[in-house]
C-alpha cells in the first residue's frame, strides 16, 4: 500500500486518532489453543539464517503444510514452537513472521470499535501504552490481509 493510499485511508477509518498498544510479553497471542501462523518462503529463509541452519531443516522441523500454505507448528501444549514460556519470549523475535509482527492490528481486530474492544479483552497490551497512528495500523492490517 503506498503512503498516498494509507494517508487517504487514515481519515476514513474509525481509528483515525490512532490506537494504543504495547506488548506486555504475556504470551497470550503465542500460547493456548492451536492456530495458524502463516509463513512465507522469505520468512523461513530469515528464520533459518537467524537460527544458523538450512531452510529445509526449518521447514521440516518447525512448519507443516495446512490449507494452501505453511504454518508454524505448535508445542504439545499448543504454544508456538518458538515461544519460550519460561522466558516469556519469542526465540526468533527479530525475524518473527509478519503475522506476529502486526498483532494486534489484524483486519478483524480493527474492523470496528467493537472488534477492537474484544481484542482489548484478550490482550492486556491492546488499548494501553504507545499510541500507533492510523497509518501504522492500516499498513499492518494491509500486510496481514495480503497473506
Amino acid at each position: 500500500m503506498s503512503a498516498e493510499n494509507v494517508a487517504s485511508t487514515e481519515t476514513s477509518v474509525w481509528y483515525a486518532d490512532g490506537l494504543r498498544f504495547t506488548c506486555t510479553r504475556c504470551g497470550a497471542c503465542c500460547t493456548g489453543a492451536p492456530g495458524y501462523v502463516w509463513v512465507t518462503d522469505e520468512e523461513l529463509e530469515r528464520i533459518a539464517e537467524f537460527l544458523g541452519c538450512d531452510v529445509r531443516e526449518v521447514r521440516h522441523r518447525y512448519t507443516k503444510r495446512a490449507r494452501a500454505g505453511r504454518t508454524l507448528i505448535e508445542q504439545e501444549n499448543g504454544d508456538c514452537v518458538f515461544y519460550d514460556r519460561q522466558g516469556k519470549a519469542c526465540t526468533i523475535y527479530p525475524v518473527r513472521p509478519v503475522q506476529c509482527r502486526t498483532w494486534p492490528f489484524w483486519p478483524g481486530n480493527v474492523a470496528n470499535p467493537q472488534a477492537w474492544a474484544a481484542t482489548c479483552q484478550i490482550c492486556p497490551g491492546a488499548g494501553r501504552g504507545r499510541l500507533h497512528s492510523a497509518d501504522e495500523i492500516t499498513q499492518a492490517a494491509h500486510e496481514t490481509k495480503m497473506r
